[in-house]
């Protein structure tokens, strides 16, 4: 015991020593308005604020960045699971079977985003966040960017008055489908997360389109539309990757009502409903369009798929420990949360249920999931917490492969897969955060032809985050 001890504390000892310097990057920032702050001030904010003291004094532009460093020990195993001892990628060529990859301790690759937000005009601003390094892509990619406007450069009172209570969003951006993604840690931006992870059923888009936001007096509404798909797509839907016989393409309606204000001195309260659908798409991504990828690295993945393989470095083990029901041709889901802050104590809960189906089936299929964390933040500044998280996701799958992978088999039961997750953190200044987590993780009723089948991981993951 006294020698995990040690070795963890030189652990930190190290992970310190190569983030803090990044946050003296922090310090003489322009001021953007109506901008969701990227440190510790930003924990617990959802959509942009519309009361903002930020004077416009001409064009400014503002360059953030998130960092992580983490150092993973995790454990996996899959006793049940037909041919669990078979199953390589030796020579460019892949043996079937369900024999899980060989993982040890150690330190995951740094992650790292860029954000550049730009105040173009009295309350209008831009944003452009960059990927520099991922788990599912080592290269940089563009998360997206968009122009948020929250003031009108027309002349009149009446457009004065309608934007006081509206807020409009156009470009390719983070769809606000539920309350979770505002919470969940995205690439290197993971301080507003107490934990490791989100949800295993990961909601996360991004897509283009427009979101139009009314809010006052606690109370708001959302409307948007999107092309429903992770990028830009012009072309037409094929009839061989559609049997479906649909060929016509739909956008994507969000919908979200939300209160959210304090009910007390010191209690604020927060409800909101979402929905996210689709009737025809080429490719949905709701949830699996991250393009950072999980914080659970290479666990509970088979050893036969090349983490080099044509397909991107990375790409194919880029979701370890996550769940995604493959709604790609049509979807509709529904998320309802609840936010309950008292002093340093929060609740955070979601109920989600959704359905649709891929374009080589004929019925839709259903996923629920749900999920409650606690947190409890103390310190002078909040700036220690604890914290403690369960999470279910109860499923049909498509299809899953046999042993041999001879083909898909039918299998019409509902898969289940529950989380609980242990937490504690630290933030070493507003921009420097350590955190910790113990997470367990059970796969339950999965087919023995899958590998997944009585799958289970747990140990820990250790965390340095820098966010300016």
């Amino acid at each position: 015991m006294k020698k995990t001890i040690n070795n963890v504390s030189r652990i930190l000892v190290m992970i310190l020593l190569g983030i803090v310097p990044l946050a003296m990057m922090a310090q003489h920032q322009p001021k953007i308005a109506n901008l969701r702050a990227y440190d510790q001030t930003g924990i617990n904010v959802f959509e942009d604020t519309k009361t903002d003291t930020v004077i416009f004094d001409g064009l400014k532009v503002r360059f953030g960045a998130g960092f992580t460093q983490q150092f993973q020990n995790l454990k996996d195993e899959n006793p049940n699971a037909l041919n669990n001892n078979v199953g390589s990628f030796a020579g460019g060529v892949s043996t079937p079977g369900n024999r899980l990859k060989v993982i040890t301790a150690g330190f995951q690759t740094a992650q790292a985003n860029l954000n550049m937000d730009v105040q173009l005009a009295d309350g209008i601003r831009l944003n452009v966040t960059s990927y520099l390094s991922t788990k599912h892509h080592n290269e940089t990619w563009v998360k997206g960017g968009y122009i948020q406007f929250d003031k009108l450069p027309f002349k009149g009172q009446i457009w004065s008055d309608i934007m006081k209570v509206t807020t409009i969003k156009v470009g390719h951006f983070e769809v606000d489908y539920g309350d979770e993604h505002y919470r969940r840690t995205d690439g290197g931006q993971a301080l507003y997360n107490p934990f490791m992870e989100g949800n295993v059923m990961d909601e996360y888009a991004t897509e283009i389109g427009g979101e139009v936001y009314v809010k006052k007096n606690g109370l708001f509404g959302m409307f948007g539309v999107t092309n429903g798909m992770i990028k830009g797509n012009v072309d037409s839907l094929y009839a061989a990757s559609n049997p479906d016989g649909d060929l016509h393409k739909s956008p994507s309606l969000l919908l979200k009502a939300g209160f959210d204000r304090k009910i007390a001195d010191n209690v604020r309260l927060r409800l909101t409903a979402s929905y996210y659908g689709n009737q025809s798409c080429g490719g949905n991504t709701l949830f699996g369009g991250d393009r950072s990828g999980s914080n659970y690295q290479f666990v509970m993945e088979e050893n036969s798929v090349n983490p080099s393989s044509t397909t991107g470095a990375g790409t194919p083990l880029a979701f370890s420990g996550r769940f995604n029901p493959n709604f790609s041709k049509k979807i509709n889901a529904f998320m309802f949360n609840a936010f309950v802050k008292t002093g340093g104590f929060e609740l955070f809960g979601t109920a989600e249920t959704s359905s649709g189906r891929t374009a080589t089936e004929t019925a839709t299929r259903n996923a629920n999931q749900y999920a409650v964390d606690a947190v409890y933040r103390f310190g002078a500044t909040e700036n220690l917490f604890l914290g403690v998280r369960y999470n279910t996701v109860s499923a049909q799958l498509a299809n899953s492969k046999n042993g041999t992978g001879a083909g898909p088999i039918a299998y019409t039961d509902n898969v289940q897969i529950n989380r609980v997750a242990l937490a504690g953190g630290w933030f070493v200044t507003k921009n420097v955060l350590m955190k910790a987590e113990y997470v367990n993780q059970v796969y339950n009723n999965f087919p023995t032809a899958d590998y997944r089948s009585s799958g289970k991981f747990d140990g820990y993951v250790i965390e340095a985050v820098v966010g300016f």
